[in-house]
């Protein structure tokens, strides 16, 4: 098990330096500014099942200031994208203007996937997040567990390191995290602006992380 975990992290940071190499070259022609005075666009992570219900009572929440919002699903979730038109037509009633867009990429791990074959799928979905979050250039990231989420949010920070744009990362771990985090949030705690847990248990054990009671 160590040592496929040592080979799933040498393999992922290999990925990472080879796509911001290639997009460091692209990145010097620069880029266009995102959003206009008092809003904020946001790129939402969908997983499946709990995750997108806990996301989508988050975004219910958040002012109409946060526009464009970009919705990131997995390509076999096949229920989630439904969800977010139901959500958005009743946001945005009387308005023509579209005010969400809906993207898909590859999952980067199933359920019960093996570690080996999730270095692979992860790669290749990291392929799909890079080119996607550098044409959005969202000013945060929303994600609350998803395997799907972790590839983003690494897009994300490569964005900042090669000074393109500061992308702020939020991720709020679910609600069913009672004692432990989940493989997302292990890996996205230490790399993410802002880390929210929902029981304080969890907060105890790691000192980042932001208790407010419960948020969904």
């Amino acid at each position: 098990m160590a040592l496929s975990c040592g080979v799933a992290v040498v393999l992922f940071a290999l990925g990472c330096i080879l796509i911001a190499r290639i997009f460091l070259v692209l990145g010097r022609n620069g880029a266009p500014k995102v959003g206009r005075r008092g809003s904020a666009s946001v790129l939402v992570v969908l997983g499946s099942g709990g995750h997108t219900t806990e996301i989508l009572r988050l975004m219910e929440s958040l002012s109409a200031s946060y526009v464009p919002r970009h919705y990131v699903i997995a390509n076999t979730d096949k229920m989630s994208e439904e969800k977010v038109r139901i959500l958005e037509a009743s946001r945005t009633k009387g308005n023509t203007d579209p005010q969400h867009t809906i993207h898909r990429i590859p999952r980067s791990r199933e359920v019960c996937q093996s570690w080996t074959s999730s270095v692979v799928t992860t790669v290749y979905s990291l392929l799909y997040s890079v080119p996607l979050v550098f044409q959005l250039k969202p000013d945060m990231v929303l994600c609350n567990g998803p395997g799907t989420c972790v590839p983003l949010c690494v897009s994300a920070l490569l964005l900042g390191i090669l000074g393109m744009k500061k992308v702020l990362i939020i991720y709020v771990e679910s609600i069913c995290r009672v004692e432990t985090l989940s493989l997302s949030g292990k890996i996205l705690y230490n790399l993410s602006d802002y880390f929210f847990v929902q029981w304080s248990v969890l907060q105890k054990k790691y000192p980042k992380a932001i208790y407010l009671g419960r948020l969904v």
